[in-house]
């Protein structure tokens, strides 16, 4: 407690912080564990030390950003996401991969180091929503209002995916549906927005997908949404459920394994499913307590991939078991809950848009990499927030975390 007070006087929230520094030393521990191997990987072995000045370096971003006004963040919103943009351009034409990601073109290349614009791009883009939607004199009453957000979410959105980075891109995704809804969306709206995507799904199945239909247009009758705002989502209803069927019949086979075995990785155990199969026995193994820091056997032989960043969870279920696990997911919950509770208590529109973005943002993250370690969500490759390794990622996060305990300060007070 006496560490937690004396963070307090530093920053607007003290929990929060403790929370993500408990959170960011099990992640360093877990990416030393990760290069604990029987065949020693020269190239893993010592991430944990790049990992530690890394985090000397986020640490430092962290407290300078908390001494910067709240209004200047918003003025700085527009440059901040230009310049996002012209690094996500940059990206494409000069960027590199890295792990399994090394036929994409994700990172810059700085000498030694690279870094991930996408990552910096999420918090801008959080920005420029937040600057837009704290503009708002009243909630939007049609689709139509939305557009100015959606655009701006969308343009960063498309260029991730050009790298390809699919789970990057459905960040930007869950950050705009988190904002709208704080921005005073009604669920309505936010409805009509996703209903092209339950076409998309439900297109494979004609039988659902008519019933879908007839309750899609029954809702925008009884919502009494305008008449040309229920033509337009009708009409992108219609155009996904077409789409759907020759699109998929379009992919290459890797492509449509990807995501089969999201619906059962035995279909393809040694190839698109292996990484899922292996994931799920490093956890299953680890039983309640574990089988002890390092000692994880499924780690040991190098048979989870990427164990020291998309599968870093399964390490730590493996070796920690489920007392291990279910402590870092509370303490997940724990930096949730304090961003909401920053957000619930803010009175600026901006400030509330912009800590519920991050909230938004970190939750995604959260859901997806733990989700498809154990198999309930597709493998998009996305970090876990502090613990996985990666230098860019993890000062992006704490630069994030500076915005929210500044406006935790300064609109808040201490919470």
């Amino acid at each position: 407690m006496a560490v937690i007070r004396r963070i307090r006087g530093l920053f607007g929230d003290g929990v929060l912080v403790a929370a993500v520094i408990v959170l960011t030393a099990i992640g360093v521990a877990m990416i030393y564990s990760a290069g604990q191997l029987d065949v020693p990987d020269p190239g893993v072995v010592h991430l944990w030390r790049m990992q530690l000045l890394w985090w000397g370096l986020a640490f430092v971003a962290l407290v300078l950003v908390t001494r910067v006004q709240v209004r200047w963040f918003e003025w700085a919103a527009v440059p901040l996401y230009v310049l996002s943009i012209l690094l996500l351009i940059a990206t494409l034409i000069i960027g590199v991969g890295h792990g399994t990601a090394k036929g994409t073109k994700q990172w810059i290349p700085l000498g030694p180091v690279s870094f991930q614009p996408s990552q910096f791009a999420n918090l801008a883009t959080i920005l420029m929503l937040g600057r837009v939607m704290g503009s708002w004199r009243e909630p939007p009453s049609s689709v139509f209002e939305l557009a100015k957000p959606i655009a701006v979410a969308l343009l960063p959105m498309g260029l991730v995916l050009l790298q390809p980075d699919l789970g990057t891109a459905l960040v930007f995704g869950a950050v705009l549906l988190a904002t709208l809804y704080w921005g005073g969306t009604p669920v309505g709206l936010i409805f009509m927005l996703l209903s092209p995507l339950i076409a998309l799904i439900l297109a494979f199945q004609g039988w659902l997908f008519s019933a879908y239909m007839v309750v899609l247009i029954g809702f925008l009758y009884f919502y009494r949404s305008y008449l040309s705002e229920a033509a337009a989502v009708v009409a992108a209803n219609l155009v996904a459920g077409t789409v759907a069927v020759p699109v998929w019949n379009h992919l290459k086979p890797y492509q449509k394994n990807r995501i089969l075995v999201f619906l059962d990785p035995n279909i393809d155990p040694r190839g698109a499913g292996y990484h899922v199969i292996q994931s799920r026995v490093a956890i299953g193994s680890g039983g309640v307590f574990g089988k002890g820091f390092t000692q994880g056997t499924q780690k040991r032989l190098a048979f989870l991939p990427e164990q020291q960043t998309d599968f870093i969870f399964s390490v730590i279920g493996e070796e920690f078991g489920f007392l291990g696990t279910i402590t870092v997911l509370v303490l997940f919950g724990l930096v949730l809950w304090r961003l909401a509770r920053i957000a619930e208590r803010v009175a600026d529109p901006f400030a509330g848009v912009v800590v519920f973005g991050i909230f938004g943002a970190w939750f995604a993250h959260v859901l997806e990499n733990v989700g498809m370690t154990v198999g309930v969500t597709p493998v998009t490759g996305i970090p876990l927030p502090f613990i996985s390794y990666g230098g860019s990622f993890l000062l992006a996060t704490y630069l994030a975390l500076g915005v929210a305990e500044r406006i935790a300060s300064e609109q808040g007070g201490k919470i």
